[in-house]
């Protein structure tokens, strides 16, 4: 990538950012227009042109060391560029969900040899985290990984994970370790998609779409290189990636770091556009719509920017308080949908063919209950805030100490008679 002098004050770099931006991207609208959970593959597979090009003139990894290929700049400068590309909605760039834990946990070997091709798009990576009998329950996967000499031996399946058949690569979570309670026996691997015995499926979805992916593993060699963080200890490794995957950990790019743009902000851009096709802007009824998915959109923005704040003070607990805004965005995403089809009416629901813009409502509402099951249920946010926030006792359990395989035999020979 150009070099980029780490002495390059914020206020130049903003100037650099505004400029490149204006002669490299075309505005797109505000993030509050886009599909929500409707183009993750699409986007994944038609963008690598454009992120390599903003990596190229260092707007990618911008707080990422320069050992291991980002810019080695600051959250300021981070921030900067953020505030400056809000009016180009959608940028492309890499899965913060999983770059942001192998640069927490992986080695430096490991981060010097893949970041730099993660962060260009060389590489595109996604999660393979949950499975057909392991959703909510994360670490009940039963992906295996065992040792065979030198190498690992993976055999499993995941489910849902998102853009799947246009990367690269998987960060795949395996069970390692099966005579330990179940939280300590999982590791994570960096999974090559065209590896032998890699299998990936779409899931065609509600909407017409096949973001979604489930793949099987069949004795896929792995190496201990492609180990991320240290074996047997996985759900440490885990617990970063959910405060990414909710949006709280600085450069996310998810649900918070969106939140936290700046609260002055135009009135449901979306929402209005509708309801000027419609006919309706003098209509009682849609105008109050109208103002009630715009005080939702600004309280969600003043939760997003008061959560990061204490994040980055260091004064709360990042996977408790990142449930959160994702627990925001479970609730709100449905709301905001339906007020869509409700102010557009046929004009939300019928569209010139290829008009893309004019399909974005009805994808928000088929999509709508995304927020509210990917990532962790809103009864899973509800749980996280309740025992790591407020310090509720723990629901009970009765498998998180026995020996998984323990579980797994008391699972298959359960006959669900008490006593």
């Amino acid at each position: 990538m150009s070099e980029v002098d780490v002495q390059e004050s914020v206020e130049d770099f903003r100037a650099r950012a505004r400029e490149w931006l204006a002669e490299n991207v075309p505005k797109r609208g505000s993030a509050e227009a886009r599909p929500r959970g409707a183009e993750g593959g699409r986007l994944m597979g038609g963008s690598r042109e454009l992120q390599r090009a903003l990596y190229d003139a260092g707007f990618i990894g911008i707080t990422v060391s320069k050992d291991f290929g980002g810019a080695g700049l600051t959250r300021e400068h981070e921030q900067a560029f953020r505030e400056e590309s809000a009016p180009y909605g959608y940028l492309p760039g890499p899965n913060m969900a999983c770059a942001g834990p192998m640069l927490t946990h992986a080695s430096d070997e490991f981060n010097r040899e893949h970041m730099p091709k993660i962060l260009s798009g060389e590489h595109t990576v996604v999660q393979f985290f949950s499975e057909p009998g392991a959703g909510s329950d994360l670490a009940g996967v039963r992906t295996r990984a065992e040792r065979d000499g030198e190498r690992w031996i993976l055999n499993g399946a995941k489910i849902w994970s998102t853009g799947a058949a246009h990367a690269t690569h998987g960060m795949c979570l395996a069970r390692t370790d099966w005579d330990v309670p179940k939280h300590r026996g999982l590791t994570w691997f960096y999974v090559p998609c065209d590896a032998r015995g890699v299998t990936v499926q779409p899931i065609k979805e509600i909407s017409g779409g096949q973001d979604f992916c489930q793949e099987f593993f069949d004795d896929v060699e792995l190496a201990d290189v492609d180990v991320i963080g240290d074996v047997n200890d996985g759900w440490t490794v885990t617990q970063t990636m959910l405060v990414y995957e909710r949006g709280a950990a600085p450069g996310g790019g998810g649900g918070i770091a969106m939140m936290m743009r700046p609260a002055k902000r135009r009135l449901a851009p979306d929402l209005v556009a509708l309801a000027e096709k419609s006919g309706r802007t003098q209509d009682p009824q849609v105008r109050q719509q109208i103002a009630r998915a715009h005080i939702n959109d600004f309280a969600r923005g003043q939760l997003g920017r008061r959560v990061g704040q204490l994040i980055a003070k260091g004064v709360a607990n990042p996977a408790g308080i990142a449930s959160y805004g994702k627990l925001a965005s479970g609730m709100l995403d449905p709301i905001r949908a339906r007020i869509g089809l409700e102010v557009g009416r046929t004009s939300a629901l019928l569209w010139e063919s290829g008009d893309v813009d004019a399909q974005s409502a009805s994808l928000n509402y088929l999509n709508g209950r995304i927020m509210s099951i990917a990532g962790g249920t809103n009864e899973i946010q509800r749980n996280g805030i309740g025992e790591r926030v407020l310090g509720l006792p723990r629901e009970p359990s009765f498998d998180s100490d026995k020996p998984f395989r323990q579980v797994v035999a008391d699972s298959e020979n359960w006959t669900g008679k008490v006593g």
